[in-house]
């Protein structure tokens, strides 16, 4: 049920509790294409439940788990029956946790947890869901600090697995994986808050304290993609957000987010969202 529609921009109306909204969705009804700045998470709990995200369908089971983070473009497709729980949640709320501001680059665009593919980690992030479920049905004393606890939990579930340091850097020693870990954390970090900026490789490298060789190989091994990719992705995510202001042109975009030049932009925004950044910014009704 989406509320508050602005063009593709959903505004979450959250309820009683600040920066959370969960309900139980039994309606036979598609959602249009939109984004919010709060991180969804849906579970199907009867019947299959199809998430079209960059265009591309992607099609859940009963028991599977599919989070999206914020700012991502999508759409809800329901079957003509069947539930689904969806909870939206300001991930801003966790951030101040150590470690849970990288958990969020690891999700982009989104994190699909079955019951097939991850048993053992989905039957615990459906045990969070489940707790927080009846915390939120059914308010007691200190429900609300229940529940972040419980979604800190979740999380931390989720980032262990994520960030298996013995299958991102094997063959070298326990201590050595998780320093490893914490400097490429930093390195998405920093790619994050200087994406608009003019990054080099070798400055890159330099931070990590790795050859640019090196570090070229061990940042794949990490990301699951080339430096460049991400850097890229974090530049269209920053778009994305200019893209919606009515009084900056493309061309303005395009050079506040990073790119040399427009045409590389709409090559590179075509290509990674399926859509022109004229067409994106059409989407939004206070274009004009």
């Amino acid at each position: 049920m989406i509320e508050i529609l602005n063009g593709i921009r959903e505004t979450v109306a959250y309820d009683s509790f600040r920066g959370m909204k969960l309900y139980h969705n039994d309606e036979a009804e598609d959602y249009p294409l939109h984004w919010h700045t709060a991180m969804e998470i849906i579970m199907p709990v009867r019947n299959e439940y199809t998430v079209l995200i960059d265009g591309i369908p992607h099609v859940f089971q009963e028991g599977d788990i599919l989070i999206t983070p914020p700012g991502t473009l999508h759409e809800l497709h329901a079957p003509a029956s069947g539930e689904r729980l969806i909870m939206l949640f300001d991930y801003g709320l966790v951030c101040n946790v150590k470690g849970m501001d990288s958990l969020i680059h690891s999700l982009h665009p989104y994190a699909l947890i079955s019951r097939e593919e991850y048993p053992e980690l989905n039957e615990k992030l459906r045990y969070y869901l489940s707790e927080i479920s009846k915390e939120y049905d059914n308010k007691m004393p200190f429900t609300e600090a229940c529940i972040y606890s419980l979604m800190i939990r979740f999380f931390v579930a989720f980032g262990r697995t994520s960030f298996n340091v013995s299958t991102k850097f094997p063959g070298i020693t326990t201590s050595k994986q998780h320093e490893y870990v914490e400097k490429f954390m930093n390195v998405c970090n920093y790619i994050t808050d200087h994406c608009t900026e003019n990054i080099c490789i070798d400055d890159l490298a330099k931070l990590a304290g790795f050859s640019k060789f090196h570090f070229a190989r061990l940042f794949k091994q990490f990301s699951g993609m080339s430096c460049y990719d991400y850097l890229i992705q974090k530049r269209i995510a920053h778009a994305e957000t200019l893209l919606i202001q009515p009084d900056l042109s493309i061309t303005e975009v395009a050079m506040r987010s990073g790119f040399g030049s427009l045409s590389t932009f709409n090559r590179v925004f075509k290509a990674v969202k399926n859509c022109t950044p004229s067409e994106y910014k059409n989407l939004n009704p206070g274009k004009n």
